[in-house]
């Protein structure tokens, strides 16, 4: 196989661990990270906006850019655009230059044209820039992805460590969880085949679970305090910086985002692994 595969934001949960993935599995890989960074596979090569005109060279020729970079809190030094559209075209700009067709990206489940919510407007206008941008594209919009120091589990973890989980609201409303594995095997099946060229697709995994569900089979029995809150207070301390959850947090929880797994079942032709053998084998857990 031998292919060769730069990924931007290797240093983020995704990006690692995709990157070690497919180390393992015969591609050469280069991430490139920011300066002081290091990565566990391949070569990595600092960058600060993905513009340097030195990145041009070291890269050219590469298969495939996999795009992990991404922003889901705002904030006055770092706002999404800057972050979730900049570099999506400075991401198109240096593929271009750099001669690789190819352009994988990971953008989130909910995102769509009608989208009111910050954090899912940059996404979704980061998505058409790669729509028009003339290189063969795959948009997976993902659902949470779990796996061994995911965001939502370490969150879980703090609030476990602090004496209490706290649920917003109601705790019915659901989510499609995908393991990290999968996701990585998935996108090898996004660089070797046609049939996901230029396509969006739901990155989810196999089952629909609410929050309640999901926080109690994460506890697993353990004697830690789940406490609900109402969801406006939950909103005002997101307003003020306060508890587990930012602002565009709780707008994509109560989202009640649900995607099409049959038709990624469908495409990827793979056994997608359910979110209780994670969590029984302990795999979220640093």
């Amino acid at each position: 196989m031998n292919r060769s595969v730069v990924i931007t934001g290797a240093n983020g949960f995704v990006g690692r661990n995709v990157g070690l993935f497919l180390s393992k599995n015969g591609f050469r890989t280069t991430g490139l990270v920011r300066k002081g960074r290091t990565i566990h596979f391949g070569k990595a090569i600092t960058t600060g906006t993905l513009d340097e005109p030195s990145l041009v060279q070291k890269i050219r020729g590469s298969d495939a850019l996999l795009h992990f970079i991404g922003r889901g809190k705002q904030t006055v030094d770092s706002e999404y655009d800057l972050v979730n559209v900049t570099l999506v075209k400075n991401a198109v700009a240096l593929c271009k230059k750099a001669k690789i067709k190819k352009i994988i990206y990971i953008s989130g489940l909910g995102v769509a044209k009608s989208s009111t919510l910050g954090y899912f407007i940059s996404k979704y206008r980061a998505e058409q820039e790669l729509v028009h941008s003339g290189l063969d594209y795959t948009i997976f919009r993902a659902s949470y992805v779990i796996g061994r120091d995911d965001p939502l589990s370490k969150n879980l973890q703090q609030q476990m460590k602090k004496g209490q989980v706290i649920i917003p609201g109601s705790g019915n409303y659901r989510f499609q969880p995908i393991f990290i594995d999968d996701v990585s095997r998935v996108i090898i099946k996004a660089l070797e085949e046609k049939k996901f060229s230029n396509k969006i697709i739901d990155l989810v995994g196999p089952q629909v679970v609410s929050y309640n569900a999901f926080v109690k089979e994460f506890l697993h029995e353990k004697k830690t305090k789940v406490k609900k809150i109402d969801f406006e207070k939950a909103y005002h301390d997101a307003l003020h910086n306060k508890g587990p959850f930012g602002v565009d947090d709780l707008g994509i929880m109560v989202g009640d985002y649900v995607g099409n797994h049959k038709k990624l079942a469908s495409l990827a032709r793979m056994k997608f692994t359910r979110y209780q053998e994670i969590l029984k084998l302990g795999s979220v857990m640093t």
